[in-house]
């Protein structure tokens, strides 16, 4: 399945969730288009469940296959399903890159990786769906830390998650551990996800 290349505002306010994280999209509370606020129905359980996994895929910028592959891993971890899942999404490299500020999106983040821009542990990694392990450093080529485009996104930063650390000076930050679940998104319910790949 093709990444999703449309309206991103449109899609927030379709499944009623931030996906940039700042809000701007839900001004208008309601659906887009031409019945606007009378079209909220109400939903059937799967389709509640339906809804939490495309927000969640939404969310992360993951086509279904690679989404689907990644729960799969996940479940075969110990602990809670849905929790593993959520931190294995959160562990990626292009998440991450975005997490500590040197890009505005996650799309941007993408980008960088793909590019060739960043490293890990100071080894070029150019695979955005690289799971980073506690402990690792991601960092910037020598070449790339002049870019316009972190330079504002560093600028624009307002908050660094508890489980990342940065080094202004070298340009690089370090993922300490992994996230609790309080700190990521409390507007995905991952149990109705765990429920949609159990059926």
């Amino acid at each position: 399945m093709a990444r999703y290349t449309g309206p991103k505002f449109k899609l927030s306010r379709r499944l009623g969730i931030s996906l940039s994280g700042t809000g701007k999209e839900l001004k208008r509370a309601y659906p887009p288009g031409q019945h606007g606020p009378g079209q909220r129905k109400k939903l059937s359980g799967y389709g509640v469940q339906l809804q939490e996994k495309q927000k969640l895929r939404h969310m992360y910028g993951l086509g279904e296959k690679q989404f689907r592959t990644l729960f799969n891993r996940a479940s075969k971890l110990p602990g809670i399903a849905g929790e593993n899942f959520m931190f294995l999404l959160e562990s990626r490299l292009d998440n991450l890159v975005f997490r500590l500020g040197l890009s505005n999106s996650r799309a941007g983040a993408r980008q960088l990786v793909a590019h060739g821009h960043v490293t890990v542990n100071g080894k070029k990694v150019d695979i955005p769906s690289y799971i980073v392990t506690p402990g690792d450093v991601i960092g910037l080529r020598e070449r790339s830390r002049g870019l316009k485009v972190i330079k504002e996104a560093l600028e624009g930063r307002h908050h660094l998650a508890g489980y990342l650390e940065f080094n202004e000076a070298a340009m690089e930050g370090k993922f300490v551990r992994l996230p609790e679940r309080g700190e990521l998104s409390q507007d995905i319910d991952e149990k109705q996800i765990v429920e949609f790949y159990s059926r």
